[in-house]
């Protein structure tokens, strides 16, 4: 018999809700599920998921409007978020999994691991906030969507990459850019109180240039019974891109650590 290849992508159109969501599945282990960050797609946290296949079963799929998915109409809400989640892993025959979220993906990771921590064997959240306020102005697309100058445009390359991969054409990025801008104005609203529902074993990650405040990183990490906290030091929002090899390396480390 021969054993199957750990690093064989599995690529899937998954009916999830009103969309065909677009889902890759790789490795061999525990399941591990990530999710990508406001106008990314797979490719954003490929480096990270990479990482894991030699240890874990890694899942991902791409939202609606998001990578290689179909947008939706109407505007977008993390409840409908949540759902498509809880769908998927549905979908995936997964009762639960290790949750890597980035960006809105972390905010995800949270809600899930609140509303349904039965789904949730840990979460490594990277970049989360719990308000809109954290924001000077959550309408500032130039603020919200690229980095800070560094001489690489991290932004750039995630609109490649919806050039590339979406199905509804590089003229409708500024209809989604536009619906998260509406999205980050007025979610998540999520009350500092609540995080102590979470009991999965948590990772709350930032850079320390990040444009979600240290001190906001701090409360989300304070009120998460035992969860820890990590800021990298010369690193934005963007800390996934900037220091690949590393958060890749803390993340595959804090999930081997509930095997020792």
């Amino acid at each position: 018999m021969h054993e199957q290849n750990p690093q064989a992508v599995e690529t899937a159109y998954l009916s999830i809700g009103e969309s065909e969501m677009y889902s890759e599945v790789a490795g061999a282990g525990e399941p591990v599920l990530f999710l990508h960050g406001g106008f990314c797609s797979i490719e954003s946290l490929r480096a990270q998921q990479d990482a894991l296949l030699g240890d874990f079963r890694v899942f991902a799929f791409e939202r609606p409007g998001h990578g290689r998915t179909a947008d939706i109409e109407g505007d977008y809400h993390y409840a409908r978020w949540l759902t498509d989640t809880l769908a998927y892993l549905d979908a995936q025959g997964l009762s639960d999994a290790h949750i890597v979220g980035y960006s809105d993906g972390a905010i995800l990771g949270l809600l899930l691991a609140m509303a349904h921590p039965e789904r949730v064997r840990s979460v490594v959240a990277i970049g989360a906030n719990l308000d809109p306020s954290v924001f000077s102005d959550p309408s500032d697309e130039d603020a919200l969507l690229s980095p800070p100058d560094d001489g690489e445009d991290k932004d750039g390359l995630e609109r490649m990459h919806y050039a590339r991969l979406s199905p509804d054409g590089p003229e409708h990025a500024q209809t989604v850019i536009d619906k998260l801008l509406r999205l980050w104005s007025s979610e998540p609203n999520i009350d500092p109180a609540e995080l102590s529902r979470i009991h999965a074993r948590t990772l709350i990650m930032a850079g320390d240039r990040d444009l979600i405040p240290p001190a906001h990183t701090l409360q989300i990490a304070a009120a998460i019974p035992g969860a820890q906290l990590c800021i990298l030091p010369g690193t934005s929002h963007w800390l996934h891109a900037e220091r690949p090899a590393l958060v890749s390396q803390l993340i595959r480390e804090f999930l081997l650590e509930e095997r020792r």
